[in-house]
């Protein structure tokens, strides 16, 4: 059908391209943290429990470093004119500026003084004296190095970002209705209720999406405006989810672009004919097109770990495209005055099985990321099943019909007589067999020392260049303002808290003054809210007690390297020592948790305390930019050192934050992707099996793959490349492009050795023909991928670097180490050679 009516089947093809091209608007990236958590994972459940006790809305961070003194009027009045234009963008719920925190200190205040004040003094009070500020900005233990740099020239604006009510309803509802699907309780009806608040909640995760990145375009809009009166970078979670979609969509179609040009001049090189580059190129761009229809029709959205999809779908589709190319021309080398159609039909039915294989085992390869745990992995893994039967089915449709429509142009006596470039892999294997083997074995103990030094870990600030805002504003915050990546260590009261009552305030009575109308003679004047009895039932983490566990804990964080700036009801009580002019006593301690002022109280308990559950929250920023961060280690080591010198109970110990979340999902991968990497090499030796009949041949094509996987992980362990959510997936897909050269090149060796059963004859008749496919495959991708080391966005690098070198281990893995290993073992019979 294809063959007789090609000009009616292509343009059947067209439609349907048509169809999808229709479809791409409809497009979409999901950038949502959401879509980067375990489901499931019980952390993510407290974490979302945490974050509505304390308020954790989403905010961005903008750093001002003027060129004059930080609180003079030439500062703080463009400054507040900033803030003035923050807050009116729609979206904003409030801008924190150092215009607006309270100081006690400028001038100082005592206790008393701070309980019956009406107001606390801000820097917009004309009174206050802003060198006394600038002193207590800088010292603080609240503000110094949060808000204000300990030099006191560069300071934070906090954009506070609202809460979509709409889309917390629908998760708050989703969640319970997950929990009631694991205990088996959902029944029919909430089963659709379910499914309409999942589709629901996506939509709404799309519309929040894109309300960020207006948000974050719309901040960095005014952000420029101000630059002539300050040095100012733009930061926080969402501008670093909204940069790496932004990098994203900008490598896809710039570099895109920039390899399907450069991948037409290497075909172009290669073949001297504009037929061979188009017909190639036009399949790629067709099967991308098809797969980026069904993920828009389906509103199967794309995530930063699934966005590959597209390029390594090239990568396949370019292979099966090209093999069927070198074969048609093989024929036609074979048969000069044959018709295109008998040639067509030839090559399409020659590469119909090994090209079925590989795409079956490339399959295999992918689905491993469906066991991942991880939604985007496991979209990755379907997406690339459905892009590869999209690329088999395009291949064996697109270039057959074109080959048959599109004129030849006519060989040269010289272009048959050539000899391909990779006769010089078969001399190798012929005249340096045994280096090849030791060669091997040295990369085996390479690969082995590098999978050694693998580590599992995700810092953000590596995702981008040097030269870029966001690693700039990232390394700024981190190196001045207290560290980028938040975490929160929550306590737990004791069930049985003690009676303040029993407490006592400074022994005999140290440090009070009976002369200066003291906090303590002036307390019983003023209305704290509640009476003596209530006094007796004042939170655990305002007595003694508790605050010698805060101070403890925190003490603890603080001397960590790893950590930066600490806040917790421990800052609170330093403060309030430095007000009262010595340590607070168990009775001080219990009335100060009613008698702050409420801006004072939402500044320095609300954001720490949860009365109703008696939890304290340590608010720990982590130095993104530490050398010496490995986040997994860091939690572990933290947790034991707190339990260990605390004494506190392990249930009461609890640490939440994406941090937490991020990594979990990082050791979550990692344990999977090692667990099925191993089942995953089983399920294609059994295809192997299958294909040739020969458990031995299983074996030998095994061995290029395996050595290749291990060779990329073990050069990403030796060059320090971390495995982290976008490189997990490299195993995978090192396994998925290495099996396509050992099955073409096996394939093609089994009918050469029929022919006169010399094993080095055999070798150099494959190489000269299916191993010409191989390097012409491998020499496009390489060329074309190596533009991404042009990328701003690293995992964008990595990626094309690991290609390049997954590619060229497989190649030579086929080329010189499988017919090597043939050779040896001789697993088609005697050698007649």
């Amino acid at each position: 059908m294809i063959l007789r009516k090609p000009i009616w089947v292509l343009s059947c093809f067209a439609l349907v391209i048509g169809i999808a091209l229709l479809q791409l608007p409809k497009l979409r990236l999901d950038a949502s943290s959401d879509s980067l958590l375990l489901q499931g994972d019980p952390d993510l459940a407290y974490f979302r429990e945490s974050a509505e006790k304390y308020a954790g809305d989403e905010f961005l961070i903008l750093t001002w470093e003027p060129g004059v003194p930080l609180l003079s009027d030439d500062s703080l009045e463009p400054l507040a004119a900033m803030a003035d234009e923050l807050e009116r963008l729609r979206g904003v719920a409030s801008v924190t500026t150092v215009l607006d925190v309270p100081l006690l200190e400028s001038p100082p205040l005592s206790l008393t003084d701070l309980a019956r004040a009406d107001s606390i003094a801000t820097l917009r009070d004309p009174e206050v004296d802003r060198e006394l500020a600038l002193k207590e900005l800088t010292t603080s233990p609240v503000y110094r190095n949060l808000l204000v740099s300990e030099r006191g020239d560069l300071t934070a604006v906090q954009v506070s970002l609202q809460a979509d009510e709409l889309a917390e309803s629908l998760l708050d509802e989703r969640e319970a209705l997950r929990a009631q699907e694991r205990e088996g309780a959902l029944g029919a009806e909430k089963a659709d209720r379910l499914a309409q608040v999942e589709a629901d909640y996506d939509l709404a995760l799309a519309r929040i999406g894109a309300e960020r990145d207006r948000m974050v375009a719309a901040v960095r809009d005014v952000a420029e405006r101000f630059r002539p009166y300050a040095k100012i970078f733009v930061g926080g979670v969402p501008m670093i989810a909204a940069d790496m979609m932004a990098f994203v969509r900008s490598d896809l179609v710039t570099f895109g672009t920039a390899i399907l040009a450069v991948m037409a001049v290497v075909l172009w090189l290669i073949f001297r004919s504009w037929k061979w580059v188009f017909i190639p190129l036009i399949t790629c761009s067709a099967t991308a097109t098809l797969l980026l229809g069904v993920l828009a029709g389906t509103d199967w959205r794309m995530t930063v770990i699934s966005s590959n999809s597209v390029a390594v779908l090239l990568i396949v589709t370019l292979s099966l495209s090209i093999h069927l190319v070198v074969r048609y021309r093989e024929l036609q080398r074979q048969q000069p005055d044959a018709p295109r159609e008998q040639l067509s039909a030839g090559a399409a039915k020659l590469m119909m099985v090994p090209c079925l294989y590989t795409a079956m085992t490339t399959i295999v390869a992918f689905t491993s990321l469906v066991v991942a745990g991880l939604q985007p992995v496991i979209d990755f893994g379907w997406m690339m099943t459905t892009g590869i039967v999209l690329g088999f089915c395009s291949a064996f449709t697109v270039v057959p019909a074109l080959m048959v429509i599109i004129p030849d142009k006519p060989l040269t006596t010289a272009g048959q007589a050539e000899k391909p470039f990779t006769i010089r892999f078969a001399r190798v294997v012929q005249q340096h067999g045994r280096l090849v083997v030791a060669a091997t074995l040295g990369l085996v103990m390479l690969s082995v020392a590098g999978v050694r030094a693998l580590e599992v870990e995700n810092r953000f600030i590596d995702y981008f260049k040097e030269h870029t805002e966001i690693y700039q504003g990232m390394e700024l915050l981190d190196a001045r303002l207290g560290g980028t990546i938040p975490l929160d260590v929550i306590l737990e009261a004791p069930a049985e808290e003690p009676e303040v009552a029993k407490e006592t305030s400074p022994s005999d009575d140290e440090g009070w003054e009976d002369d200066d109308g003291g906090f303590f003679d002036d307390v019983f004047d003023i209305d704290f809210g509640f009476g003596a009895d209530e006094t007796q039932a004042a939170g655990y983490w305002f007595s003694v007690p508790g605050r010698q566990l805060i101070d403890q804990v925190h003490a603890i964080i603080e001397s960590r390297a790893e950590s930066g700036k600490v806040l917790s009801l421990s800052t609170a009580f330093e403060v309030m020592d430095g007000l009262y002019g010595g340590k607070l006593g168990g009775v001080e301690l219990a009335l100060v948790e009613n008698s702050l002022p409420e801006e004072v109280n939402n500044a320095l308990v609300t954001p720490f305390y949860f009365a109703e559950a008696q939890e304290a929250r340590l608010s720990v920023r982590v130095m993104e930019t530490s050398e010496s961060l490995r986040r997994d280690a860091y939690l572990k080591e933290l947790r034991e050192q707190i339990l260990e010198e605390t004494g506190i109970e392990p249930e009461r110990l609890h640490f939440t934050s994406l941090l937490v979340l991020y990594n979990n999902v990082l050791q979550s991968l990692f344990q999977s992707q090692i667990m099925t990497l191993g089942a995953v090499f089983i399920a294609i030796g059994l295809m192997f099996w299958i294909l040739f009949r020969s458990l031995a041949l299983a074996l030998l094509a095994l061995a290029p793959n395996i050595l290749a996987a291990g060779l990329v992980l073990g050069l990403m362990g030796l060059a320090g490349i971390p495995l982290d959510i976008m490189t997990i997936t490299i195993a995978a897909i090192v396994v998925g492009i290495g099996v396509d050269d050992c099955i073409h090149y096996l394939h093609r060796f089994r009918d050469e050795i029929a022919v006169d059963q010399d094993y080095r004859a055999a070798m150099l008749r494959s190489h000269s023909s299916i191993g010409r496919a191989m390097y012409y495959t491998t020499l496009t991708v390489v060329v074309g991928f190596a533009m991404l080391t042009l990328s701003n966005f690293t995992p964008s690098l990595y990626f094309g670097v690991l290609t390049v070198v997954a590619m060229i281990a497989a190649v030579a893995g086929a080329l010189l180490l499988l017919p090597q290993l043939i050779i040896m073992f001789k697993p088609f019979g005697p050698d007649h050679g």
